[in-house]
């Protein structure tokens, strides 16, 4: 049985939390994966686009969004997806591995087989290169028993308090994030979070984004009011200024966003859409923190994820 949450600890602040250097993955293929329809709610059939259509115009918002990316002093390492086999969601490498601080990287396991084939050697390898890596802690095996977490996708991770947040789902198993928690020295806050058609939320990272001052957080899709205060008091005991998000809002994917930092200003990426969906006074607190910085991916959208997604950071110590 899970340890609960029992209130902020008070240890000292280990890590920054925004990175300055994200991994991103050009897509070769790109449509709604059939594999992952059923338990992601913000996924859209697609029926009068082609593939090769809708692979063109996700290509294009990726372009653009490396270009956005790059013109606000971001790191941006691009990597070209593999031809085959054929991989439609590796444009959202979040979800496969994490890096961290102390220099270690972490693989994790996938739901679906085809998202089990976006672990690329070449991608560690590289960030090997260029930046100091002290181990790899692989996780991925469990597949093997049918338990997965999906990288920073089931993981919202507070650096610098050490607290992950996890919504629970098939997609995160509870005995895979005590183990990380164990490894990683976090604490969890975990609670169950349900879409309007009452499915769990698949990625706790489309209802939640904890930045270094601000939370922007779907509290009305956490069904029970125990744990709604348990997260709503977390993050206000470590001193975050809470974004409280809508129904709405969280499905036109206002909490799939990432705090990135330039050296010299707080970013918080988002999708154009999402953005759209804020209201003027919840972007008048974001930019009391972080400059809005918004990606337009209406394509990439219709696979049920967004610029959080497409975004793994790079909080790796530099050679």
């Amino acid at each position: 049985m899970l340890r609960p949450w029992l209130g902020y600890s008070g240890r000292a602040k280990m890590s920054e939390q925004s990175a300055n250097a994200v991994v991103m993955i050009r897509p070769s293929r790109f449509y709604p994966n059939p594999e992952t329809a059923l338990d992601n709610a913000f996924q859209e059939e697609v029926e009068t686009e082609s593939s090769d259509t809708l692979t063109a115009q996700a290509r294009a918002e990726f372009d653009e969004a490396v270009r956005t990316l790059s013109a606000a002093a971001v790191k941006v390492h691009v990597f070209d997806d593999t031809i085959a086999p054929e991989k439609p969601d590796a444009v959202f490498p979040n979800n496969w591995f994490s890096t961290h601080h102390d220099g270690r990287i972490a693989l994790y396991p996938m739901y679906t087989p085809s998202r089990q084939t976006e672990r690329r050697h070449d991608v560690i390898a590289s960030l090997q290169h260029n930046y100091r890596v002290s181990g790899i802690v692989d996780y991925s095996l469990y597949e093997e028993r049918g338990l997965y977490l999906e990288g920073t996708g089931s993981l919202v991770l507070d650096h610098e308090n050490r607290i992950a947040y996890v919504s629970l789902s098939r997609r995160a198993d509870p005995e895979l994030l005590e183990k990380f928690c164990a490894d990683f020295d976090y604490e969890w806050v975990t609670f169950q979070s349900s879409s309007d058609d009452g499915r769990p939320i698949y990625h706790t990272n489309v209802m939640l984004c904890v930045g270094t001052q601000l939370a922007l957080v779907g509290l009305e899709m956490i069904d029970d009011p125990a744990q709604r205060e348990t997260v709503r008091s977390s993050l206000a005991a470590t001193g975050k200024t809470i974004i409280a998000l809508g129904r709405d809002q969280i499905a036109n994917f206002a909490g799939n966003a990432l705090e990135l930092q330039n050296g010299h200003e707080k970013l918080l990426v988002l999708s154009a859409r999402a953005a759209s969906h804020l209201t003027v006074a919840q972007r008048m607190t974001i930019e009391r923190f972080a400059r809005l910085l918004p990606l337009s991916l209406p394509t990439i959208e219709l696979a049920g994820g967004s610029a959080r997604c497409m975004m793994a950071a790079v909080h790796l110590p530099l050679r």
